[in-house]
């Protein structure tokens, strides 16, 4: 099933080729990525995800090389940048945000921390990369003008738009990204024409809403991917998409049927900053 789903994932990048949108993809980066996600050095937990969340697939659809200069938006606890670290880290660059470790909400400023610690503990094996501020609305730089080749974020559109900085987001990313980058997007799908705020709430948002907003920022969508897609996700859980795994957010109540379910279904978009 992972081989199949490289080779879907192919097509689509050859088929966005066919329309200027991409840049070849060599073995080298398949074998990269590879070696990454199979690295003993990563927690069994997170290795765990990878059968759910397709690391491989996902970035090769995003159309990730290792000369790239990478921004990642909201790392979370870096699941993904402890695949993309490695990557990068001998000929391209990665940048994360992070909040303030300081700040006044002690929760966010633990996490931000934590996060931080983890990186320099880990610099050997995911590089030296620079952290960039963001306390949004009111600082939401992610660097100058034309920046970056890539901007990736991870299931983060629901906390956007319940913080209220949504669009925000959008806009700043198209102006960090170098013209002809890629903007690519994974995030838990609420079913079409679903309330955007109620959803948002839940954790999931409309696919059509999330491609408006980038288009409203100047985006063109180049491509989907169904390869985070999950059919058995029915999105109407007491807690939210919480409620499924990982997170198991009622404990142990009706453990084995979510686990059974697996993580939530995804919309896997890839925009691109036109040229001109």
């Amino acid at each position: 099933m992972t081989h199949l789903r490289i080779r879907l994932a192919r097509a689509l990048i050859v088929s966005a080729l066919g329309a200027g949108l991409a840049a070849p993809l060599g073995a080298a980066t398949e074998e990269a990525l590879r070696a990454a996600v199979a690295s003993p050095a990563r927690k069994q937990a997170d290795r765990a995800r990878d059968s759910q969340r397709h690391p491989v697939e996902t970035l090769l659809f995003f159309g990730l090389e290792p000369g790239m200069h990478v921004l990642e938006l909201w790392p979370g606890r870096g699941w993904y940048t402890e695949i993309l670290g490695p990557v990068l880290k001998e000929r391209g660059r990665l940048r994360v945000t992070n909040g303030d470790p300081n700040g006044a909400n002690e929760q966010y400023a633990r996490m931000a921390r934590e996060y931080e610690e983890w990186l320099a503990a880990n610099e050997a094996r995911l590089g030296k990369m620079s952290v960039v501020r963001v306390a949004p609305p009111e600082q939401l730089s992610l660097g100058a003008l034309g920046s970056y080749d890539l901007i990736l974020t991870f299931r983060n559109n629901h906390s956007w738009l319940n913080g209220g900085y949504h669009d925000a987001i959008y806009r700043e990313a198209f102006r960090a990204l170098k013209p002809g980058g890629v903007l690519g997007v994974v995030q838990h799908r609420a079913p079409a024409g679903a309330d955007v705020a109620a959803s948002a709430k839940q954790g999931y948002v409309p696919e059509a809403a999330v491609i408006a907003a980038a288009e409203a920022a100047g985006f063109t969508l180049g491509a989907r991917s169904e390869v985070n897609a999950n059919p058995h996700d029915t999105k109407d859980y007491p807690k939210g998409v919480w409620t499924l795994p990982p997170n198991f957010a009622e404990g142990d109540k009706d453990r084995e049927r979510y686990a059974a379910i697996g993580e939530s279904d995804r919309m896997t978009l890839r925009f691109v900053k036109p040229k001109k």
